[in-house]
């Protein structure tokens, strides 16, 4: 059974707290229902904490393409196969302040600011709440603030990844001042959330039972922490963080690495933390831009009838977009003898030679339980071997790669038939091979752009990786590692250019 509430009753009830975008910076929430009238019992706040989790799930974050805009696209692992509204300015770097704000509308960066901005006005919103009430217990308080803590800390985490200095704000406020907050630096923001977030590993549960799977536990934020340590480049921190994951986690990596994207293996013991969708509900289609289209495929277009035939007969269906596949440089440098290659890359299937190749670990063909636009696969957002490399990252800085090779290996083991471990390398050389490790283990997954920009090597990369659609080495600049502040919210609020009026280098 997976966690997901949704009726009527319950967005009536949390009208304060789910505000649409036209209204969310121009009326306070205490104006609509009075938070203190509502939050009362313990399955009142809990429902308040569903409609956060609720707000992740939406277009502009997890929902479909979302934040894999601006975390795959640009990079050196997935691009389109067409020229495409949605992904140009931040695939081509054409990226302008212009444009910023007619990216893809219903999903853009505008809706991706307000919509975790909105995270964070509700979940101050409960935390001066859950202070107030005298109805929970103490060890339901600390629940309560431990899991707002984090999905707040997570919101904080993406916009200074994402727009660097941001205003920042830890209190209830009202929406007259929250228009006026200027830009806070990322640093201070950073060390806060790093605050927050051990208070929510000490108070959330280590696993859920079948009615919390997709709720966060408290390695889903010890897993937040060793990201932002590596952003930090607080080697020590990460490495330990990271450890404290591996050594005393329920978690383990699996045997067979398809599995773990497997949507009948939902919740495996590798995931630390997934969106969950569910069927008929959520009605989620970002699986839909890893499927592809058959009016793409085969390579050989006469055979179309027959390759519609022959997935009909197994009721499945390429009726995807097509718009997140493996780029040229991708699909030639992935290691043949590597077992992860036909999870991210394949270029036939049922016989037909395809026209363009896809990443099968992503896509859903399955048209009875699984249709286009109403697909139940979840979004993974943390798994362990992503920790196991931070943890070989880490210790590489800190001592060198002698006692890195044990958590680099550990993810190879189950990619090589025999294994390959690695040794005998520098400290640059085993730098190198995490890089290369994490692009081949965790393509399209949401993390390559951030790791090329936190290692200072995006523009490098971006002007030798072979696209299929564009040539962004002419445009890309040193400033396309922010994005620019959409122009209505600093229309809306002055104060945001006071700090850097070339808004992140764009004007």
């Amino acid at each position: 059974m997976k966690f997901n509430i949704k009726f009527t009753a319950w967005l009536l009830v949390l009208a304060f707290i789910h505000l649409s975008c036209d209204d969310f910076l121009e009326e306070d929430p205490r104006d609509l229902v009075s938070p203190a009238n509502f939050f009362n019992t313990p399955a009142e706040f809990d429902l308040a904490i569903v409609g956060l989790y609720d707000i992740y799930k939406r277009n502009s974050l997890h929902g479909k393409i979302g934040l894999d805009r601006y975390y795959e696209n640009g990079a050196d692992i997935i691009g389109p196969n067409r020229v495409f509204g949605q992904v140009e300015p931040t695939q081509s770097y054409s990226l302008s302040e212009g444009n910023i704000s007619a990216i893809s509308q219903g999903a853009g960066a505008p809706l991706t600011w307000q919509h975790l901005y909105e995270i964070i006005l509700n979940a101050n919103t409960i935390l001066e709440q859950v202070d107030l009430t005298d109805n929970l217990s103490q060890e339901q308080k600390e629940l309560v603030k431990a899991e707002t803590l984090f999905l707040r800390a997570y919101s904080y985490y993406h916009l200074t990844n994402l727009w660097g200095d941001v205003p920042y704000y830890r209190g209830n406020l009202p929406i007259s001042e929250i228009q006026q907050l200027p830009r806070t630096s990322r640093s201070i923001i950073q060390e806060d959330i790093l605050q927050d977030l051990q208070e929510a590993q000490n108070g959330l549960p280590d696993t859920y039972n079948a009615d919390g799977l997709g709720r966060a536990s408290k390695w889903a934020a010890a897993t937040l922490m060793t990201k932002i340590y590596l952003i930090q480049q607080s080697w020590q921190q990460a490495r330990d963080k990271a450890l404290e994951i591996i050594n005393n986690s329920p978690h383990a990596l699996l045997d067979d690495y398809a599995a773990v994207f497997d949507p009948n293996n939902e919740f495996n013991s590798e995931n630390i933390w997934e969106i969950n969708f569910v069927k008929d509900i959520d009605q989620d289609d970002w699986v839909d831009h890893f499927t592809p289209r058959i009016r793409d495929e085969p390579k050989d277009p006469t055979q179309r009838g027959a390759l519609s035939s022959a997935l009909g007969a197994r009721n499945e269906g390429f009726t995807g977009y097509g718009l997140a596949i493996p780029i040229p440089d991708y699909v030639n440098e992935f290691p043949m003898d590597d077992l992860r290659r036909s999870s991210n890359i394949i270029t036939e299937y049922l016989g037909f030679e395809l026209n363009f190749p896809y990443m099968p670990k992503m896509w859903n063909l399955d048209q009875i339980n699984s249709p286009r636009g109403n697909h139940g696969d979840n979004k993974i957002i943390f798994r362990l071997a992503d920790v196991y490399l931070m943890a070989a990252e880490a210790e590489n800085e800190l001592t060198g790669p002698d006692n890195a090779y044990q958590y680099i290996n550990e993810v190879r083991t189950r990619a090589y038939e025999p294994d390959q471990p690695l040794a005998g390398l520098s400290k640059e050389q085993f730098r190198q091979a995490i890089y290369d490790e994490r692009r081949w283990e965790l393509g399209g997954e949401g993390h390559r752009r951030m790791d090329l920009i936190r290692w200072g090597i995006l523009s490098e990369v971006v002007k030798e990786t072979e696209y299929r659609i564009w040539n962004p080495a002419s445009n890309i600049q040193p400033y396309h590692v922010l994005l620019p502040i959409p122009p209505e919210e600093f229309n809306l609020n002055p104060a945001l250019l006071d700090s850097d009026p070339t808004n992140n280098g764009y004007r």
